[in-house]
């Protein structure tokens, strides 16, 4: 089993890692995909699949739901209206787009996540709630 409070522990550990498009280096360069993958790594061992080379706006170009597609193949889906340390976030940046955006709880109103311009922060879900379009829990996560 997986405990919550590992989770929250090695997410924090990529705190202050510098944001780098599709890189996936504790202390190197990750983007948000790239953080969640090193979480995984680091807490189940590898990765159940590679991800494809991806444009920041992936997304929108190919106009399909590729990372909720992965999440819901790879991850347990919970309920997003109560958010646990542990939990994988998925936003939208828009009403419409796909989704494109993660960040890991570390509580029910805080997360750690990266995005451009800014290192790995955990920061509060503030603003960022209304733009959560699913929750997931690791696969063995400790309930």
């Amino acid at each position: 089993m997986l405990p919550r409070a590992e989770i929250v522990a090695e997410a924090r550990r990529w705190i202050g890692t510098p944001y780098r498009h599709q890189a996936s280096l504790i202390h190197v360069g990750c983007d948000c995909l790239g953080l969640v993958r090193g979480v995984w790594r680091a807490l189940i061992g590898p990765e159940p699949e590679a991800p494809p080379p991806y444009t920041p706006d992936w997304a929108e170009a190919l106009g399909v739901e590729t990372l909720a597609s992965a999440a819901h193949r790879h991850f347990v889906a919970a309920d997003a209206r109560w958010l646990r340390p542990g939990d994988v976030l998925l936003f939208r940046f828009r009403e419409g787009a796909p989704a494109k955006h993660l960040g890991i709880a570390t509580d029910s109103n805080h997360m750690v996540h990266a995005h451009g311009g800014a290192c790995v922060a955990e920061a509060p879900i503030g603003l960022w709630r209304r733009r959560i379009v699913g929750a997931f829990a690791f696969p063995g996560v400790e309930d």
